[in-house]
């Protein structure tokens, strides 16, 4: 019976991790156990900063709300208080989308909190 060999195996797997690697400087994108290092180390900073990205656009959106609350005489933290009173669900994305795009509408929404 013949042996079997794994070098293809082996070099299916080296050259994903080069193909994952390209773009990177230097050695990092030619030599394997370099290559291999960065893709992980990478693939852990993609994962982590998909966690961040979330956390950033919610503070972008409260940062544009409390703006606009601002310009409406009142903070973010009575606004917020004030649409739970009132019954109005709308999540901070679309109020941030409100406070840029429709004043009007968001003036609305503030004159409604400040009554609840």
């Amino acid at each position: 019976m013949a042996r079997i060999k794994g070098a293809m195996m082996t070099r299916k797997r080296r050259n994903k991790i080069l193909k994952l690697a390209k773009g990177y400087w230097g050695a990092k994108s030619k030599h394997f156990k370099m290559a291999n290092e960065q893709v992980m180390k990478s693939l852990t900073y993609a994962y982590v900063s998909r966690r961040l990205k979330k956390r950033d656009f919610r503070k972008l959106w409260i940062t544009r709300i409390s703006a606009a609350c601002k310009l409406n005489g009142m903070n973010y933290s009575t606004f917020m208080h004030g649409l739970k009173v009132a019954g109005v669900e709308i999540n901070r994305k679309m109020l941030s989308e409100m406070a840029v795009n429709d004043a009007v509408a968001f003036a609305a929404l503030c004159d409604l909190a400040k009554k609840a």
